[in-house]
């Protein structure tokens, strides 16, 4: 399909409420192909955003040591969005952050 998801995609990837076709009315399901999905594991993230899009870039910091005058972070992957799609990303995260954190406490960040 060539929709985005919306915002009520749940953290599982369930789509839980029906999208509306907005020519026939009749709810549009959304069906996730997960056949060409590859994971990585990222423990830093930086955005960079222009008019035009947002990037995210994820990769894994080297530093093992505290106190390390230099920090090496190998780049693995950039996802880039347009702005619309970055803010429900957003969304989607900050719901799925405020379950998390009721479940098992407040997260702390230095950011």
């Amino acid at each position: 399909m060539s929709r985005t998801p919306s915002a009520s995609v749940s953290a599982s990837g369930e789509d839980n409420t029906p999208d509306t076709n907005t020519r026939s009315g009749d709810p549009q399901r959304i069906i996730w192909d997960d056949s060409r999905m590859e994971t990585s594991y990222s423990n830093v993230c930086n955005v960079l955003g222009s008019r035009e899009e947002i990037t995210l870039l994820f990769g894994a910091n080297q530093a093992w040591h505290a106190g390390q005058k230099e920090v090496k972070v190998m780049l693995s992957d950039r996802i880039v969005l347009n702005p619309h799609a970055a803010k429900r990303l957003g969304v989607l995260l900050e719901r799925v952050l405020k379950e998390y954190e009721s479940r098992f406490g407040e997260l702390k960040t230095d950011a």
